[in-house]
């Protein structure tokens, strides 16, 4: 690692990318039976068990303090849902805070127990612990799952030439958590109560899940590749989509479903949604006639799907287009919501 990555200062959100590949590149993967190992933009990996393949996913909830036991299976099973793979098994950490009431506990294993009833996961296991120092309750999930060998997608084989298609719309995630955190400055600023009661329920609707879609489109037999945009917004996955395919992109920004309620919050409170976590959409890469047929399957099923841009040469670099000017896309030191909060 050079002096500069060495000596960075690190600010909430996660690790940068360039930081995070040279920590990767360091590791030792060379287990015979590790298909997927870690990489950036990787969703997922792969552990092969011979006619099955294992997918394994972690991922911490941080930014919510609301449903966050039904938070952290929502977004590991849509990893897994994004590989190919049927979320199964579920393992969590639980960290509470000093006094904090044991009510917390039950109510975060009920939201547990409530999301994976919805999604037929079984939890298996776990930690729980009361901490000092923490602020809030805290909670980090394994998530496995598993898949034919056949069947397994990864970020990493998007092709260039390829559709890049969009499921739902941008920053549905980071709606609803401002929704529920900050109802009174979106009032104050000038937002309705209706308004903020309908972003708030973004949650389920339209909801943060992408196993649904995920299993329609890869059914159709046309995906190239798939990734969840979560932290870091649509600008985020996007990058890690090309860092991980070594491809340029390029969006038509006019082709992005944000919806009102979502522009409106961001407005208010000075937040870019191309840079605001988005689970609730689903990257999906696909020849130009396969995409066409993915994209009927998933609207059949009322999943809204649009083809935004398409994957190019890494000469091209990463552009979008706005009023049929070509820009770069935006790029963002940490997801808008870690600004945001860490203002606050």
């Amino acid at each position: 690692m050079s002096d500069e990555l060495a000596n960075r200062r690190l600010k909430a959100g996660k690790l940068p990318p360039d930081l995070l590949a040279s920590f990767i590149g360091d590791l030792d993967t060379k287990d015979k039976r590790l298909l997927l190992g870690p990489g950036v933009g990787e969703d997922a990996a792969f552990v092969s068990f011979g006619s099955s393949t294992l997918i394994a996913k972690s991922d911490p909830i941080t930014f919510a303090t609301d449903r966050i036991g039904w938070y952290a299976i929502q977004v590991n099973a849509n990893d897994i849902a994004a590989c190919g793979g049927t979320p199964k098994w579920f393992l969590g950490t639980l960290l509470l805070p000093e006094n904090e009431p044991a009510s917390t506990a039950r109510d975060i294993f009920a939201q547990l127990n409530e999301a994976a009833t919805e999604l037929g996961i079984t939890l298996i296991g776990g930690h729980t612990e009361i901490t000092v120092g923490l602020p809030r309750p805290i909670i980090a999930g394994t998530m496995l799952g598993e898949a034919a060998p056949s069947e397994t997608v990864k970020t990493s084989t998007a092709m260039i030439g390829d559709d890049i298609i969009l499921t739902s719309g941008i920053a549905i995630e980071g709606t609803a958590i401002i929704a529920r955190e900050s109802k009174q400055e979106l009032l104050a600023a000038g937002l309705s109560e209706e308004e903020v009661s309908k972003a708030a329920k973004f949650l389920d609707t339209p909801g943060i899940s992408v196993v649904k879609a995920a299993k329609i489109a890869t059914s159709t037999g046309h995906v190239t590749a798939m990734h969840d945009p979560t932290e870091g917004g649509i600008a985020g996955a996007l990058d890690e989509l090309a860092r991980a395919s070594k491809t340029g992109v390029s969006i038509n920004s006019e082709q992005l479903n944000i919806y009102s309620e979502t522009t409106k919050i961001c407005e208010a409170l000075g937040l870019d949604p191309w840079g605001l976590i988005a689970s609730g959409a689903l990257l999906i890469t696909a020849n130009k006639a396969g995409s066409k047929e993915i994209i009927e399957a998933l609207n059949e099923a009322e999943i809204h799907a649009t083809v935004i841009g398409s994957i190019t040469s890494p000469e091209l670099g990463l552009t979008r287009q706005t009023n049929g000017t070509a820009e770069p896309l935006p790029v963002f030191e940490r997801d808008e919501i870690a600004r945001l909060y860490s203002q606050s």
